[in-house]
């Protein structure tokens, strides 16, 4: 799996889960076009694709960003298998929803078909004054004992502004690919970029 000049690029799924309201396809969309979008609630799905790079390597991440609302809950674990890695989205500014968002992931990790796949949470909505800090919140989700068989990563963000973004994402591209021979994978990934996939 590869060869260098090879066309053929390695995928990988990434399911993109949080609350309703956490800002998920703003910080989707944000990402993937770099604009502004007026969202609405996410009934359903959305699915976008990232590339990322490594040194000569490039991975595309195939983002399913599944609505939050309780009724599309019950539908995740639809989307659970062939998944590499899973993006959760906390809106930090929501105090009183913290813990509902810490009781989701913590069920949502239970099962089995995403046994020991890394997670990166993100801490979205970072520019909103009084917004709990990504210390605050490893804290209060308990991350080190609710990720502590798998390979986990926290990242302050604003789906607003943009900030924190590609960090989180490169971080996810990081830790699908990661392999044995590649434990310096930290030293050695240069950057990640978010492409439009364009099909005309």
């Amino acid at each position: 799996m590869g060869h260098s000049g090879s066309k053929h690029k390695p995928e990988a799924r990434i399911l993109l889960l949080g609350l309703d309201g956490a800002g998920k396809s703003t910080l989707l969309y944000k990402l993937k076009y770099n604009e502004d979008f007026h969202t609405v609630p996410t009934i359903g799905f959305n699915v976008e694709m990232i590339e990322a790079k490594k040194n000569r390597d490039k991975i595309i991440l195939t983002v399913w960003d599944v609505g939050g609302q309780i009724k599309m809950r019950a539908h995740w674990k639809n989307f659970y298998q062939d998944t590499a890695g899973i993006v959760f989205v906390v809106d930090s500014s929501d105090i009183k929803r913290l813990d509902e968002a810490k009781g989701i992931l913590e069920h949502t990790l239970k099962s089995e078909h995403l046994r020991g796949l890394p997670v990166v949470v993100f801490a979205n909505k970072q520019d909103i004054v009084g917004a709990a800090t990504v210390t605050e919140i490893t804290g209060q989700f308990n991350l080190r004992k609710s990720c502590n068989e798998r390979d986990w990563f926290i990242q302050p963000c604003s789906a607003l502004t943009g900030a924190g973004l590609v960090d989180g994402f490169r971080r996810m591209a990081h830790l699908v690919k990661k392999t044995p021979e590649d434990n310096n994978i930290k030293e050695t990934v240069k950057y990640i970029r978010s492409k439009s996939v364009i099909k005309k």
